[in-house]
């Protein structure tokens, strides 16, 4: 199974970095009269739960199998990411509200230092954005990519502040609320993105299958052990950060019970060395119609 030290470390300087972000954000927002920063902030804030969730689920999910989890601990990174993703959809509808609310309410321009600290708080965001989700692509981690894309919105959030602001300061007066208008734009792709995790790690959950490119070569992989004939069947699910296959084997009728077994151990065993992360094979021997090799 790969190694979950780099999402756990991600998942920490997440924590660290929102924590900081989220004093720097509510502070300015305030002193600078800019709610679209205040709801930023406590966006930064909320974030520091949603890693640590992340964290968590990571840490659970590497717990080895018991009597009561034969298949291991791995649903509890998926079932992180799916509270990620609900916390993303939250922060959307959170900051909408919040954006129509100070539409409707007169207040006053927000000071141009506000812009100072956003530029400094976008590009704090998309590195960390691209270091995580780059760790979870390596894991293949709904829950780390979902954490990823919750940096990602607070950077878009912070853009849309961004010009909404700049927007303010020059239009003057009448345009005192654009930075809301920008922060509620800004809720659309926040949604969106939450949606998207909210899918991939309810499929997880519901044990879908993976995508063919994944199973085709997994099948490949099997049909290239000697005295396989053909793959018959193949299911393959996720499960935290590896995979579980279910595999039907066509052999040689004629082969003794004790060769059709060493057979299939070897096909686990090249499953399990091979790239996927396949963490359990669950190998059924049946025999071939035909003892001629076919392709899977």
């Amino acid at each position: 199974m790969r190694s979950v030290q780099r999402g756990l470390l991600a998942a920490g300087v997440g924590m660290a970095a929102n924590l900081v972000l989220a004093i720097i954000k509510i502070v300015t927002g305030i002193v600078g009269n800019s709610y679209a920063l205040i709801a930023d902030g406590i966006e930064s804030a909320a974030d520091i739960i949603s890693s640590l969730v992340v964290w968590t689920g990571l840490k659970i999910s590497t717990l080895p199998a018991d009597s009561n989890h034969p298949y291991g601990h791995g649903k509890a990174e998926s079932i992180a990411g799916l509270i990620v993703a609900l916390a993303l959809l939250a922060a959307a509808l959170f900051i909408a509200v919040q954006s129509l609310r100070e539409i409707v309410t007169p207040h006053h321009a927000p000071a141009w230092f506000t812009l100072l600290v956003l530029a400094l708080v976008i590009a704090a965001k998309e590195t960390l954005f691209r270091f995580v989700v780059q760790v979870g692509d390596e894991l293949a981690s709904s829950a780390v990519q979902g954490d990823a894309w919750h940096h990602r919105s607070d950077a878009i959030t912070s853009a849309a502040a961004f010009v909404g602001i700049t927007i303010a300061l020059i239009g003057g007066e009448g345009y005192e609320s654009a930075d809301d208008w920008a922060a509620l734009l800004a809720c659309v792709v926040i949604a969106s993105n939450g949606a998207r995790v909210f899918r991939t790690a309810l499929s997880e959950i519901m044990d879908a299958a993976v995508g063919e490119t994944t199973q085709g070569e997994i099948r490949q992989i099997a049909a290239g052990v000697p005295g396989v004939v053909r793959i018959e069947k193949c299911r393959v699910r996720k499960s935290g950060l590896g995979l579980l296959v279910e595999i039907h084997i066509e052999v040689d009728g004629d082969l003794s019970v004790r060769r059709g077994h060493a057979i299939a151990h070897v096909v686990t065993d090249r499953l399990k060395a091979s790239a996927h992360s396949v963490q359990h094979v669950l190998a059924h021997i049946e025999p071939a119609a035909e003892a001629t090799p076919q392709p899977p």
